[in-house]
């Protein structure tokens, strides 16, 4: 574990957005857009998100089966997929990847949204991810509190989780070795299997964190 430094990139970019002739709520676009839309809400528009890579959706599948199967085995909350929006403020809302919240916080979980932070969020980043969006997205999970943040990044090889300390963040990087979730109790990975193909299948890294013999 290695605190993080800071490093500024020049970059250009360009996104689809979608406008209206005002801003669009954030109920509103519950109403408008569904599971099936690709899209957030930013500023009161709404930006499509890239569709995902193969490397992508193979970590994602592989985090949520073993992050959802420990959770739901040890009754600690639930976790939720990338087509769960949670709400920033009246004019934006995101699509994590994968959300997790707390047993004791299931009332902020509504059947089209969650409405307050989720006590973790992860994200994880294709090649094609406009290093913009990227800040854009920890920016707003840390303006409503999220507790535990994770940026996985496979081309870089670096797991960047950001804890919430009193009013602010710290954030740390993760290159090998264990890291331990301090949102999921009990919860650890190994950091090499998120971008090795050679990390454990689903059932066997679900059965050694639970303690369970195959």
């Amino acid at each position: 574990m290695s605190k993080s430094v800071l490093t500024l990139y020049p970059e250009t970019e360009t996104q689809e957005v979608l406008l209206a002739d005002r801003p669009i709520t954030f109920e509103e676009f519950l109403q408008l857009f569904g599971e099936d839309d690709l899209v957030e809400l930013v500023n009161g528009r709404v930006v499509s998100k890239m569709a995902a890579k193969t490397p992508h959706e193979d970590l994602f599948g592989w985090l949520y089966f073993v992050l959802r199967g420990y959770v739901a085995a040890r009754d600690l909350g639930i976790v939720l997929g990338s087509r769960t929006p949670v709400r920033i403020d009246g004019y934006n809302g995101r699509l994590p990847d994968i959300v997790f919240v707390r047993k004791e916080r299931l009332h902020i979980v509504t059947e089209d949204a969650i409405v307050e932070a989720p006590d973790l969020v992860i994200e994880i980043r294709s090649p094609g991810d406009r290093r913009s969006r990227v800040i854009g997205l920890i920016a707003d999970y840390m303006r409503i509190g999220v507790f535990e943040i994770w940026l996985v990044d496979p081309q870089e090889k670096v797991l960047r989780v950001f804890w919430r300390e009193g009013e602010g963040y710290k954030d740390f990087e993760f290159r090998r070795g264990i890291f331990r979730s301090r949102a999921i109790e009990g919860f650890w990975l190994k950091v090499e299997w998120l971008w090795s193909p050679k990390r454990p299948k689903e059932h066997q890294a679900l059965a050694n964190l639970l303690g369970w013999k195959l």
